[in-house]
């Protein structure tokens, strides 16, 4: 975890970019951010990655669905640090922490979760190509789940947590009370947000950066128990 995930949350309340209300509200339900990244932990048995609250609400369009924006409440984002080094950071979106329901905090959570393993064991395996370009939400939204781990593997000691994912990630992500409570009380009250097409939503890494990853031995042994327990329940 970064020293202090909540700190641009801070910055941005000093500054004025978001009103004080909304600055309490955020760091009260703080929490269920916390409780969800350690459930996930005990339910897979590794460390979350790094991560920390944006203060803006990501907004996602095609250049062929000229009438159509999505919301990206959460991203896993591979960040090319010092010396090429590779870190991969989980990115949340205020108004998630804000507005969204226990289930759904730790659900997408989770999902990310899921990116950055399946991120990790490309790398590890070094057969590591960048994503394919999605040219529209519909092809984004069916493509998402075919770079994830399998959920029922990973988080298998907590059925409810799959239950979770399973509820908001069934055929692409969908929560409608959160997209709409995110549009009346972030958007239509002009607090920040960040414009992104589509295409960007790819992952492009230099391969002198691929390598110089550092994988501790106890995930690269999980995520081969996984792939192994994903086989098998595959042929059963």
């Amino acid at each position: 975890m970064v020293s202090n995930p909540l700190r641009m949350i801070e910055d941005a309340r000093r500054s004025a970019q978001i009103p004080e209300k909304m600055y309490q509200r955020i760091e009260d339900r703080f929490h269920i951010v916390m409780e969800g990244i350690n459930r996930i932990e005990q339910a897979s048995g590794l460390k979350y990655p790094l991560y920390y609250v944006l203060p803006e609400l990501v907004l996602v369009s095609s250049t062929v669905e000229y009438d159509k924006v999505g919301i990206f409440f959460a991203r896993t984002i591979p960040t090319i640090g010092f010396n090429n080094r590779l870190n991969v950071v989980i990115q949340i979106t205020a108004p998630l922490v804000a507005f969204g329901l226990l289930g759904t905090v730790h659900a997408i959570l989770a999902h990310e979760f899921l990116h950055y393993l399946e991120l990790v064991r490309r790398i590890i395996k070094m057969n590591f190509v960048s994503d394919e370009i999605s040219s529209s939400l519909f092809e984004e939204k069916y493509s998402d789940d075919d770079r994830l781990m399998n959920a029922k593997v990973v988080f298998r000691s907590d059925p409810t947590l799959i239950r979770h994912i399973s509820n908001r990630f069934n055929d692409g992500f969908r929560d409608p009370s959160l997209e709409k409570i995110a549009i009346s009380e972030w958007i239509d009250k002009g607090l920040p947000i960040t414009r992104v097409p589509i295409d960007c939503n790819i992952t492009k890494i230099p391969f002198e950066s691929i390598v110089s990853l550092e994988v501790d031995d106890d995930v690269k042994e999980k995520i081969t128990a996984y792939e192994m327990a994903s086989r098998a329940s595959l042929s059963s």
